[in-house]
C-alpha cells in the first residue's frame, strides 16, 4: 500500500524536522547519535 501526497507531506516534515535538530546540535557524540537514529528509520521505511 503506498502513501497518500499528505502522508508523505507528513513523512517529509518529520525528516525535515529530525535534520534540523541534528544540525542544530553542538556536541559531535549527540550529533552522530542523531544521525545514526535518523539513518536507521530511513532504512527501516525502506524495508517496510
Amino acid at each position: 500500500m503506498g502513501m497518500t501526497d499528505k502522508q508523505f507531506q507528513s513523512w517529509v516534515r518529520f525528516l525535515l524536522s529530525s535534520l534540523k535538530a541534528m544540525v542544530e546540535e553542538e556536541d559531535p557524540d549527540k550529533k552522530a547519535a542523531k544521525l545514526a537514529e535518523i539513518m536507521d528509520n530511513l532504512q527501516k521505511t525502506l524495508e517496510d
